[in-house]
């Protein structure tokens, strides 16, 4: 089923469905965290069509930034007055960071809001990047674009996850290996909403 999956079929699966919560145990961390100090942030998921299947677009963030210094994420960030809406931010975002045109994206879907413990609510919206788009990576923002099939982001073969145990509350963190990047935190909780939606386990 998961080699199976392109344009078509992931964008029947998400819109077919109703959206699926993040999971409650990763929630917890944020939970003490007040709406008045949340600002607004998006980000990109972006599938690419390949001869072998479909991939989505990764970045590896510097490791000076102030927030996740140096953890695998999609491209995206903060709104600003600027933008016209979230789908504006992530798309002007993406530009800014890896360089990646608007006019090689479209948007299809968008995920529920995700409240991070860098005080945003993140929203992730799904689209299609051209297969011929071209990267300018801001070195300020980003260390590296690259690419990892939906075959393995999708399957929860691939997600792992662990509970632990902090101030009598449980939590848990999920994970997901591939070649030498590892992905967690945010990034990764969204992936585990997305492969429930998508692939409706």
């Amino acid at each position: 089923m998961l080699s199976e999956l392109n344009k078509n079929l992931i964008i029947q699966k998400f819109q077919l469905q109703t959206a699926v919560d993040y999971h409650h145990e990763t929630l917890k961390r944020v939970a003490h965290i007040s709406d008045k100090s949340l600002r607004k942030a998006s980000v990109l998921i972006g599938f690419v069509e390949r001869e072998n299947g479909l991939n989505i677009i990764f970045t590896k963030r510097a490791k000076h930034l102030k927030h996740h210094p140096g953890q695998v994420s999609f491209p995206g960030g903060k709104h600003e007055a600027c933008d016209h809406s979230l789908a504006d931010t992530a798309l002007r975002e993406t530009f800014e960071e890896i360089g990646i045109k608007s006019r090689d994206i479209a948007i299809f879907g968008q995920m529920p809001e995700l409240v991070t413990v860098s005080h945003f609510t993140v929203t992730p919206f799904l689209a299609f990047v051209s297969s011929d788009y071209r990267t300018k990576i801001d070195i300020n923002e980003v260390d590296e674009v690259f690419e990892v099939p939906a075959s393995i982001v999708l399957d929860k073969h691939h997600l792992h996850s662990e509970r632990f145990h902090v101030q009598e509350q449980t939590h848990r963190v999920f994970g997901l290996s591939y070649r030498h990047y590892f992905i967690w935190g945010m990034t990764a909780q969204i992936i585990y909403a997305m492969q429930k939606h998508i692939m409706y386990y």
